[in-house]
């Protein structure tokens, strides 16, 4: 037996069986559950101080930055995240180590015994948001990285009152089956998050939600920073500085992960750590620099290999995500054109938007299912492609990623994307593929 599927096996299988109980409860939006359930559970939420950051595209980023920086200035630091890309204990971490798969099942088990039978069953994104509060306070986190789940406004996330910092990264049309039509929509459920009083921290924003933001902050009297995106220095280096214009007032920082967007997110996490300052947290520029050195965020924008062949795997599983991807081949001096795509997406999604953003003439295309979730007719998706980059070389369906990788030629970049879930898959196979030999 190998050793991956040694831990797969007990616990963790034992953790997915029982989130897998709460499966079918599928995606609901609303407070009311998750409430009863943290007071049940002596409301654990309200003894950890909380950073809560929302938005579509650029959230983990956000978080990996904020949790790695402030690891290196000494504290105690929870991360919460989703979804994961090979296992659950990737979602809840502290000091940069996930939670132990056995730790993990004793939690979970913790938090079922609390729900009440006489009253709404809480979804599986529920009951594991709840174990991740539980886990924090437990743990006696000094701060806890919160990422929004979907949304912002009815997120199991959002039982906090007062965050240190809410932050709203880039705004895009997603999820908007549940959120709404609108770019404005989406904007007024990730404002949710925004709390009576307390600092704001948001990317620069879409015209159509400017008013709706704006209205927000007002309301509410929050105190909000809108910094510039960093300026890029290159050799992996970039320039913060913020509202100021003097170049007195800026730092220079490495910035490893790789995008334009990068400058972006970086801003809006050293823009965040210096509200933290004044509120009298003591993170150095050395720990800022250092911090943000170490970031690491894997799945996103991520050179890798498999067998002798070097690929670059993202999700970009959104239009903002595949614009990001695309702008980041076209500037990159690792790829030649024409690329090779191994593209496999989940249902409700901008099918059309992201192939639009991808695809160039003399392309080649694989699509592959994403395993255990939302199915997609792939010979639909193959009209869809052809019928948006008629001049595509090769526009073929594969039964997953790694016959795609096989098939693939000697020469041309390889690029796998289209889905979180399919790179954690992909990464899966190759964790067991390199434990094999």
């Amino acid at each position: 037996m190998l050793p991956f599927e040694t831990t797969l096996t007990a616990p963790l299988a034992q953790v997915e069986a029982l989130l897998d109980r709460f499966a079918h409860f599928g995606v609901e939006l609303g407070l009311e559950r998750i409430q009863t359930l943290l007071a049940a559970l002596g409301n654990p939420e309200r003894r950890v101080a909380v950073l809560h950051i929302a938005g579509s595209n650029g959230k983990g980023s956000v978080c990996a930055y904020l949790s790695s920086v402030l690891e290196v200035a000494g504290y105690r630091v929870g991360r919460y995240i989703s979804p994961h890309l090979v296992d659950w204990c990737e979602r809840m971490s502290v000091n940069g180590v996930a939670i132990d798969p056995a730790d993990l099942l004793k939690l979970l088990q913790q938090v079922v015994e609390a729900i009440d039978p006489q009253k709404p069953s809480p979804t599986q994104f529920e009951v594991f948001t709840a174990a991740a509060w539980l886990y924090f306070a437990q743990q006696q986190v000094d701060v806890a990285v919160m990422e929004v789940g979907l949304g912002g406004r009815l997120d199991a996330t959002n039982v906090i009152d007062r965050p240190l910092v809410s932050v709203i990264t880039s705004l895009s049309l997603e999820h908007w089956q549940r959120l709404g039509p609108t770019l404005a929509d989406i904007a007024r459920e990730k404002a949710g998050i925004l709390k009576p009083g307390c600092p704001a921290v948001l990317a620069p924003l879409p015209p159509e939600t400017a008013a709706v933001i704006f209205d927000r902050l007002q309301a509410l009297n929050c105190p909000a920073v809108f910094p510039p995106p960093a300026i890029d220095l290159g050799n992996g280096w970039a320039e913060f500085r913020g509202s100021s214009t003097e170049e007195a007032d800026s730092l220079k920082f490495p910035l490893p992960l790789l995008g334009a967007h990068q400058l972006i997110n970086s801003s809006l996490a050293i823009a965040t750590l210096q509200i933290l300052r004044q509120q009298g947290w003591q993170i150095s520029d050395e720990a800022i620099g250092q911090g943000m050195k170490q970031t690491r965020w894997p799945g996103r924008l991520q050179w890798t290999s498999w067998r002798s062949r070097t690929l670059l795997i993202d999700g970009a599983h959104n239009p903002a995500g595949a614009i990001a991807l695309r702008q980041y081949l076209d500037s990159s001096d690792r790829i030649t054109p024409p690329i090779q795509w191994i593209i496999g997406m989940i249902g409700g999604k901008d099918h059309a938007d992201v192939l639009r953003e991808l695809l160039r003439s003399n392309d080649s295309l694989f699509l592959v299912p994403v395993p255990e979730h939302t199915p997609v007719d792939l010979l639909k998706l193959a009209d869809l492609a052809r019928s948006i980059c008629p001049k595509l070389s090769a526009c073929e369906v594969f039964a997953d990623e790694i016959s795609a990788l096989e098939a693939t030629k000697e020469k041309g970049a390889i690029v796998l994307c289209g889905s979180l879930y399919l790179i954690g898959h992909f990464l899966r196979q190759k964790e067991i593929s390199s434990s094999s030999k």
